[in-house]
């Protein structure tokens, strides 16, 4: 069964549960039908609400809902294209959450918010801190945390943009079980009992991309510099350093050669939340989101995607390779390219928007330790 049929058949039997059996295969259809089939003027806004599936290793087994709104500035398709999207989630792993993304461009594309929020209940599996930690979890962290992060840019000339950045991050309820009860001096990390991390900062951005969602060519680059202090609400007094540069070159007619390479770098007391976290859906794919953790991090990773592949069934598959290399370490001075993780894999995708040129993912990536697949809207990065 193809993907549309796998969405469709969902909200069908969803429906179904409900008690509207007459109406339901003919209303969903209808609508699906208008999101995948859209023939309508490129400048329209288009809204996407459908359940999702997925699977990740920090969630195993992931329910949700999830919405996509995407349009140009004044249905202006010289601006870049803006998005917005809405997720709300229950996994296996008794974690839920409320995710709200958002990438939003004016006309003229003179500002420039990028942000996220997130309100969730977790546990995740803890490691320990550094690159030589153990490949079994050490304890399982429960938690309810709330994370703000917003940036309001203001661009300076052509596609460089400088603006104010801010991040909150509240973490309670944190509970620390032992993944052997019979471990003693277990060391628990700063930041056990719970926090509130809040940084000022500023931001120095150049984007030209025009689909973030799916970046054909371009370059994003992104230099932020952020200080937490207890004078405006901190519990721990500490500074971060993000640096994150992404070049996209198309090759060809289709297909895309992307590459990645991201900066971590924090000095002070750290919370063991708001360290440097490696893994997870975007950047080193197949390794657990937090695995390794520290308080600074350089990862890199490249990604060749062809997009359609000419099948003569269909023009709205693709897929992808990719491969990426990390590490976390305390001190500079402990960097060492001996430490090291890599992972890789390969993708499919699907075309959901043609007029706007807006793809879902199926990530598949393995490691020396296991692997994971990932189903998102939009690539990786």
């Amino acid at each position: 069964m193809n993907f549309k049929g796998l969405l469709i058949n969902a909200l069908i039997w969803s429906l179904l549960l409900l008690g509207n059996p007459l109406n339901a295969q003919n209303i969903i259809k209808r609508y699906f039908d208008n999101i995948l089939n859209n023939k309508s003027d490129l400048s329209q806004p288009q809204l996407l609400v459908y359940p999702t599936l997925a699977y990740a290793p920090e969630t195993s087994w992931e329910i949700g809902a999830s919405t996509l709104y995407v349009y140009f500035a004044k249905r202006d398709t010289t601006n870049r294209l803006s998005e917005i999207n809405a997720f709300s989630f229950v996994t296996l792993e008794n974690q839920y959450g409320l995710w709200f993304d958002h990438a939003l461009y004016s006309d003229k594309n003179r500002w420039f918010f990028l942000g996220q929020a997130r309100i969730q209940s977790f546990p995740l599996f803890y490691h320990g801190i550094g690159i030589d930690t153990p490949t079994a979890y050490t304890a399982r962290i429960e938690a309810n945390q709330i994370l703000i992060k917003e940036r309001v840019l203001r661009r300076l000339f052509n596609d460089v943009y400088l603006g104010f950045e801010f991040d909150f991050q509240r973490l309670t309820g944190t509970d620390f079980i032992l993944a052997d009860p019979e471990i003693i001096n277990f060391e628990l990390p700063l930041g056990h009992e719970g926090s509130n991390s809040f940084g000022l900062g500023l931001g120095l951005i150049q984007d030209n991309r025009h689909n973030v969602l799916n970046v054909r060519k371009g370059l994003f680059s992104e230099l932020a510099f952020l200080h937490y202090n207890s004078a405006w609400g901190s519990t721990f007094d500490f500074t971060s350093i993000l640096s994150d540069t992404r070049v996209y070159k198309q090759m060809g007619h289709n297909n895309v050669l992307a590459f990645q390479l991201l900066g971590q770098f924090k000095f002070g007391e750290v919370p063991f939340n708001q360290l440097a976290l490696m893994g997870g859906e975007s950047m080193m794919r197949g390794y657990y989101y937090g695995r390794y953790r520290d308080k600074n991090q350089m990862a890199a990773q490249i990604e060749y995607r062809f997009l359609p592949v000419p099948f003569h069934f269909t023009d709205r598959l693709g897929f992808t390779l990719f491969t990426g290399a990390g590490s976390v370490f305390n001190q500079i001075e402990d960097l060492n390219i001996s430490n090291f993780v890599v992972s890789g894999g390969a993708g499919l995708r699907f075309l959901l928007f043609p007029q706007k040129d807006i793809w879902t993912r199926l990530d598949f990536a393995v490691n020396a330790e296991g692997s994971g697949f990932y189903f998102f809207i939009g690539e990786a990065f």
